[in-house]
């Protein structure tokens, strides 16, 4: 088990310790809007590169969400987390009550614990991806609704 964490670890570190992909064809743009979209929604909440959103989650759920303004999506995480590290740890406790009663439940109460300890380590993954990509979302405009028309889908966009 402890093997399979290490690896896990070794392979997250790898997939996200590297410099950012800078394509040529990208060029920055030089037309200036009056005001720019993304000047409001950084004034409303703390602006977070999508990186250090997903280090946050990863360390402790929910932090890298409070940071991007998701304070509801956070506080699931947070909450999801205690009952994972609740869990755990009452059925770590009830299989050393069955090892010290010599109960022969003991293998699938072993297999709980490691249940849980990998649902445990999945909550500060996905914390993690979708810190990520709510940090990249910050700037989206909130006004782009979609809608159900007659015949479809629609999407609209409220202009200032």
């Amino acid at each position: 088990m402890k093997k399979a964490v290490n690896r896990c670890l070794v392979l997250v570190l790898l997939l996200t310790g590297r410099p950012p992909d800078r394509l040529i064809a990208q060029a920055r743009d030089t037309a200036r809007a009056s005001q720019p979209v993304a000047a409001t929604v950084r004034d409303t909440t703390h602006y977070v590169k999508p990186v250090g959103a997903l280090w946050r989650s990863l360390l402790l759920p929910g932090w890298g969400q409070a940071r991007t303004g998701r304070q509801v999506t956070g506080a699931a995480f947070v909450i999801w987390e205690g009952v994972t590290v609740m869990m755990t740890v009452r059925a770590v406790q009830e299989k050393h009550y069955l090892e010290e009663t010599g109960s022969a439940d003991l293998a699938s109460k072993r297999q709980q614990i490691q249940d849980w300890a990998v649902l445990w380590g999945f909550n500060h993954l996905f914390a993690g991806a979708e810190a990520f990509v709510s940090a990249h979302l910050m700037d989206f405009p909130k006004e782009l609704k979609l809608r159900a028309v007659p015949g479809g889908l629609g999407i609209s966009v409220s202009l200032p």
